[in-house]
């Protein structure tokens, strides 16, 4: 019954918004007689807030069209490769007239990102991506929002973006490939390569792991304890919804995006109050560039999908109530799940000094898993003054964490060759 109020909702504010944003245009415009009264500024403030506040936000494009490397422009065309119902697999393919340069971009290492299904939608590593680029062929994880998959697709559990990530590698090509994980998918990524190790199949060159939930147990934050203070069934009863008749996943059990949101925004209450403030602020003060810096932020903050029911039930027990990945208990299909089996890989985890969802020693949990990893394959970064979302995306990514990712991906570009024995004719 929420989801329905929550749509009717949306239903009512839709006039209002619609209003709001006009009339915060109408005391702006200077072609409009209402941009001459007294205090039309502060109105025009006043209603675009309003505006924002009350807004649909749909899935933003990754809008990624050119990047500038080494004083040449280069053309990006994002490409679907993959499509499966609940996931898409996304390349940034780019482009070069020179010679030298095709030569250059063919040559450079080749990246899959994953990114996270907890929310919000894989635009919001935008800039992972576009600082990826520069150095790197990119892929993607782009997952789709359950409430749009039909009904007759069928269920979705964590089981199934193993698979799902088993098979990217797969596509993609395991034994030129670095594997990045942001947050929630360190660990079925781990889980995904971990049992490639263990039947034998390639695993890809290196695995970067960036401030996930490895072993949920170590510093825990207000996320985990949400999970560790109630019971699945209470999950179960009350945060699973069905979808709504007006769109095509109707009749599935989803968690739905706004629940996620308006945990999202309960973490730090005051400071999107104050952000909001500060948005009103710069609109009277005329200052554009800090207005849509936060309209860009807020954009990609606010669009939230629905996950599926399975997904994520099975994903507050396995991960955060009984820990079987760090417990060594975590079985897919009767295939127990051993870290320890990967060889070939190198692992690089990354953490944030100040990371409130994903605490200290979670992330670098996996080198205590990862046994069967040389030491000299393996490393550890902790960002100083680095919250969640400064490890991959901002100034801290691109100055301070992006260099020594970069450089660890080049030294680990090649699989160590072993020397075969000729064969000789009895």
């Amino acid at each position: 019954m929420l989801y329905q109020l929550h749509e009717f909702q949306r239903a009512m504010l839709s006039p209002l918004t619609a209003w709001a944003q006009a009339a915060s245009k109408s005391f702006a415009n200077p072609a409009s007689p209402l941009a001459y009264v007294p205090g039309a500024t502060r109105l025009s403030a006043a209603y675009e807030l309003l505006y924002r506040l009350g807004k649909d936000y749909e899935k933003p494009e990754f809008n990624l069209h050119q990047i500038v490397k080494d004083g040449r422009n280069i053309p990006i065309v994002e490409q679907t490769i993959v499509e499966k119902p609940f996931c898409r697999l996304l390349r940034f393919k780019r482009y070069a007239d020179d010679s030298d340069a095709v030569t250059q971009l063919k040559d450079e290492p080749v990246v899959l990102v994953c990114a996270p299904l907890s929310g919000h939608h894989s635009t919001l590593l935008r800039d992972t991506v576009r600082t990826l680029l520069q150095d790197h062929k990119v892929y993607i994880t782009d997952w789709i929002d359950a409430r749009m998959v039909p009904f007759e697709e069928g269920t979705f559990d964590l089981s199934d973006y193993v698979a799902y990530i088993q098979d990217f590698i797969r596509h993609i090509g395991a034994r030129n490939l670095h594997v990045i994980s942001v947050c929630q998918p360190t660990v079925p990524v781990l889980a995904a390569i971990s049992l490639l190790a263990s039947r034998g199949e390639d695993t890809p060159l290196t695995m970067t792991m960036m401030g996930g939930p490895i072993d949920a147990r170590k510093s825990p934050t207000s996320v985990n304890s949400l999970a560790t203070q109630h019971s699945y069934e209470w999950f179960e009863n009350n945060v699973i919804y069905t979808v709504p008749a007006n769109y095509p996943g109707v009749g599935r059990k989803v968690y739905p995006g706004f629940l996620q949101h308006t945990g999202f925004v309960a973490m730090n209450p005051e400071r999107h109050a104050a952000s909001h403030w500060d948005y009103y602020q710069s609109l009277l003060r005329g200052d554009e560039e800090d207005a849509e810096a936060h309209r860009r932020f807020y954009d990609e903050y606010n669009a939230v999908l629905d996950m599926a029911a399975e997904y994520y039930l099975e994903t507050i027990q396995v991960v955060f109530q009984e820990f079987r990945l760090a417990e060594g208990t975590w079985k897919i299909d009767g295939q127990l799940v051993r870290p320890q089996d990967i060889k070939a890989t190198a692992l690089f985890t990354i953490e944030g000094e100040l990371d409130d969802i994903s605490g200290s020693g979670q992330t670098a949990a996996a080198h205590e898993l990862c046994t069967g990893i040389p030491e000299q394959d393996r490393k550890h970064f902790t960002a100083e003054k680095c919250g969640h979302y400064g490890i991959f995306s901002g100034r801290r990514w691109r100055t301070i964490i992006y260099p020594q990712l970069r450089e660890f991906i080049l030294a680990h570009n090649k699989r160590p060759t072993v020397a075969k024995k000729e064969h000789v004719e009895a």
